[in-house]
């Protein structure tokens, strides 16, 4: 029961994405109740402001943004956490075998948590026409000023900022050119960093953008941020001459949450900005904000027995510090307790949108309804009780503990994650890379100059710069030949890649007796997603092999599965795509790795076999873009002669998808990110077939 209380406490903090709809939901909803009456302190039958600090959970929850919180407002909530905004729900299909799923995906995606751009807000929740208090702060260099008595000839804007939040970083370029712009018309600009784990040496450099058209300011106590009422990295609070909060919001609507943008739709600061330059009020005074979610403190938060060096710090190292290290493809470190502490904020945000740790393979169900043991070697989801603990702990005070409680740090090298390897191929140039906004896919060949064949045990992709390389997929290309036609490039990707880079997986490591085959003299076509991150780079990126000691058992081969004939309608928001693959051998499957581009909503892979019975091998109702996952079987699956593989994709092509480039056009295949794709890679191999020998006859590419 104290489990479950717990649960539930942190599904009212917005800090868990599914809560299970089960018998014991009345014991959850008493539970919810009298939590409801210790957070409302003056017993009125409502929670406001003062009783829960202000945050994005809280504007979720109330309902009709009267800046309250009603009992029915927070059951209501408890409703939406046991259903929540997937595109297939896990029920058994009673006419289909165990762990199958029924294909009903939800009709709309405008809801999905995990894409999120700026939506107009309540103004008055946000502070606006408040008097800000009048607060002491210093900038980077020491010279100190009240906001009283600040200079201010028009306006003084307050921009968060931070250099660890990829969406701070993103925005950065965009503060300095409008700082540039509009300090010449009587706009006074602040960038307020209060994340105190960002170092200083960093902060320095994004100051340095600024040139003398802005003052950056440490708010590592975050009393300036506490003071203007901020909740992300990305708030913009725009005061008047009398201190008055005339728009607190989104700078514009190019970044968010899983998705970014050429180039803004709507300009909320500027709109803003025009508008009290023009002594007129602000077109939209109150926006969201997408960022990192700040952690203000909770001075009245009660102390618990959780602290970081008993408990957190394990499950940190577990979870998290392979990418969040120096060196590693995390933004940011989490390696030390004023890391962890310091990012307490967005650990708790990225637990509520479900993004972190980044693995969304739904559970399978047996006939009963009960999750079925995890398939996956490489699953990296929390559980309940990682959760419940990091919540309680962030919320309980971030207590230190004793170090003597400390775990053992966790090592890592410095150089290759798969040793040392036995050749290197490297791009040719390096590859520029923009600030800001987007780019195509860069296609790079890199020679391998091999003069033998060689069976491959383990491949790691090293980029050149991580903050830029979203992923790369590497195929191969025949020897003499520099580049090949869109038709052979889409022959390509059906027959699938030999190598690949996602965030947050940088090598493939075969077990003994399998390995991938790389022939004599081919070239390396490498397939390139490059990010802007907020400064304009470079990349030359590596790719490091390890070769098998001895000739495999098994040859690892990849096949593609979709429709390249795909058409998704202008304005559709749950257009169903599905691409079948009739096996003419048996096959034991390794892997699969789906890839869609920015209209993708939702996928999964289904076998149908011989006899007409269907099952669910994977189901990915939340399909991320940002995060291409390979999903590796503990176990190799079988598959049969004559079983049939589906794999089926729902796209969002509506305004409502917050990455959509044009909801107003007819989608088809193609590469580039404008276009979309339907592909749902399978790793595999073919058993009692010798390695390097041509497969059975059949539809299977190699």
């Amino acid at each position: 029961m104290e489990l479950r209380l717990v649960l539930v406490l942190a599904a009212f903090c917005g800090l868990l994405t599914t809560v299970s709809v089960s018998a014991q939901q009345k014991s959850e909803a008493e539970s919810l109740q009298l939590r409801f009456k210790q957070l409302d302190k003056n017993g009125d039958g409502k929670i406001t402001t003062d009783e829960v600090p202000m945050s994005p959970f809280f504007q979720q929850r109330d309902k009709n943004g009267d800046g309250v919180i009603t009992l029915a407002e927070l059951m209501a909530g408890l409703e939406g956490a046991n259903n929540p905004p997937v595109a297939a729900r896990t029920t058994p299909n009673t006419k289909e075998p165990p762990g199958a799923i029924i294909e009903k995906p939800r009709a709309k995606s405008s809801g999905s948590r995990w894409r999120q751009g700026p939506q107009p807000a309540n103004a008055n929740q946000l502070g606006v026409g408040r008097l800000a208090p009048d607060v002491a702060f210093a900038d980077l260099a020491g010279k100190s000023y009240r906001l009283s008595t600040l200079p201010v000839e028009r306006a003084i804007v307050f921009a968060m900022t931070s250099t660890s939040c990829p969406l701070s970083k993103k925005y950065l370029p965009t503060l300095a050119s409008l700082a540039s712009t509009y300090s010449d018309r009587g706009i006074t600009w602040i960038l307020v960093n209060p994340i105190p784990a960002d170092r200083n040496e960093d902060m320095q450099r994004a100051a340095a953008t600024l040139g003398e058209q802005a003052i950056y300011v440490r708010d590592g106590d975050c009393v300036l941020a506490k003071a203007l009422g901020a909740t992300t990295t990305t708030d913009v609070i725009v005061l008047d001459r009398s201190r008055t909060i005339q728009f607190h919001g989104a700078v514009d609507d190019q970044y968010g949450f899983g998705y970014s943008v050429d180039q803004p739709r709507r300009n909320y600061l500027t709109d803003a900005l025009d508008a009290i330059l023009d002594n007129k009020q602000p077109p939209i005074a109150a926006t969201e904000s997408p960022g990192c979610a700040l952690d203000l403190g909770d001075e009245a938060a009660e102390p618990v027995d959780i602290t970081f060096h008993n408990r957190v710090s394990r499950i940190v190292q577990a979870n998290c510090v392979e990418c969040h290290r120096d060196g590693g493809v995390g933004p940011f470190s989490l390696v030390s307790y004023e890391d962890v502490a310091g990012h307490a904020g967005m650990i708790k945000q990225v637990l509520e949108l479900g993004t972190m740790p980044p693995w969304f393979a739904a559970p399978l169900t047996d006939g009963n309804g009960k999750n079925l043991p995890s398939a996956w070697a490489n699953d990296r989801s929390l559980s309940e009780s990682d959760k419940t603990d990091l919540v309680a702990w962030i919320d309980g005070g971030k207590q230190l503990g004793n170090p003597r409680d400390a775990a053992q740090p966790h090592t890592f090298s410095s150089g290759w994650l798969i040793g040392n390897p036995d050749a290197v191929f490297e791009f040719p140039h390096a590859v520029p890379v923009k600030a800001t906004g987007m780019m195509p896919y860069e296609t790079v060949v890199v020679e391998t100059n091999l003069d033998s064949d060689k069976w491959i045990q383990a491949i790691e992709v090293q980029p050149g710069d991580r903050s830029v390389v979203h992923h790369m997929l590497i195929y191969l290309l025949a020897p003499g030949r520099d580049s090949i036609s869109l038709k052979e490039e889409a022959e390509d990707e059906k027959n699938g890649f030999w190598a690949i880079y996602v965030p947050g997986n940088a090598t493939l490591v075969y077990p003994e007796g399998f390995a991938k085959l790389l022939p004599q003299g081919v070239k390396l076509r490498c397939q390139v997603h490059y990010a802007p991150s907020g400064m304009a780079t470079t990349d030359q990126s590596r790719i490091g092999v390890v070769y098998a000691k001895q000739p495999p058992q098994h040859e690892v081969r990849v096949v593609g599965i979709g429709n390249a004939k795909m058409a998704i309608p202008p304005g559709a928001e749950n257009h169903r795509e599905e691409g079948t693959l009739k096996l003419p051998f048996d096959i034991e499957i390794l892997s699969f790795l789906p890839h869609m581009h920015l209209r993708s909503k939702a996928c999964r892979y289904r076998v149908l076999t011989a006899s007409g019975e269907t099952r669910t091998l994977l189901d990915i109702p939340r399909y991320d873009f940002e995060w291409q996952l390979l999903y590796r079987y503990r176990e190799p699956q079988k598959v049969s002669r004559g079983d049939s593989l589906k794999f089926t994709g729902w796209f969002d092509n509506s305004k409502n998808n917050p990455a959509n480039p044009d909801p107003t056009v007819t989608v088809r295949w193609g590469k580039q990110l404008n276009d979309e794709m339907h592909l749902g890679y399978v790793e595999y191999f073919v058993p009692g077939l010798a390695p390097g020998q041509p497969l059975p006859v059949g539809n299977m590419p190699r």
